[in-house]
């Protein structure tokens, strides 16, 4: 399987390429008002409201740093209801990607309680890459509000 690579500060992390819609430069974001921590706001997507999280803000607590290499990743989320929408994320120094099998991840023995998104990591020539799980990115909180946030801050 193919994966893109990108940073989260000196870390190197994986999204699963299948499960990727397009990766695009940075673009200018609305912020949404009050919105959770990691959500970094709102693009336009082909005249359609496109909310983005900001991966480092997420694991960090520091915005992603706008530079060449920080992409916006659209990913496919699909919502308990079985219904996929496009989700956009941002990622450091995503310029890369990688061949990995499923079974070449191994548990990381840690538990990232605060962080159930980080999954299992692998073991490559420069060191540890670690797998994100789109699907268990964002809190039942955040998702229930993150679409209907977007649409009125796109108006």
């Amino acid at each position: 399987m193919v994966y893109l690579l990108f940073q989260i500060g000196a870390d190197r992390y994986a999204l699963e390429a299948a499960g990727i819609a397009a990766v695009e430069p940075l673009v200018r974001l609305k912020r949404i008002p009050q919105a959770a921590a990691g959500v970094a706001g709102v693009a336009d997507y082909h005249g359609q409201p496109l909310p983005v999280v900001d991966l480092s803000a997420m694991a960090l607590g520091e915005p992603s740093k706008e530079s060449l290499s920080t992409r916006l990743v659209l990913v496919h989320y699909r919502c308990p209801d079985g219904e996929e929408r496009l989700l956009g994320l941002l990622a450091e120094k995503a310029t890369e990607t990688a061949r990995y099998e499923n079974g070449d991840f191994q548990d990381p023995g840690v538990a990232a309680d605060g962080s159930p998104y980080l999954g299992p990591v692998v073991h490559d020539a420069r060191g540890i890459v670690q797998r994100v799980e789109v699907a268990r990115l964002l809190t039942p909180e955040v998702r229930d509000a993150l679409w209907r946030q977007a649409r009125e801050a796109f108006v």
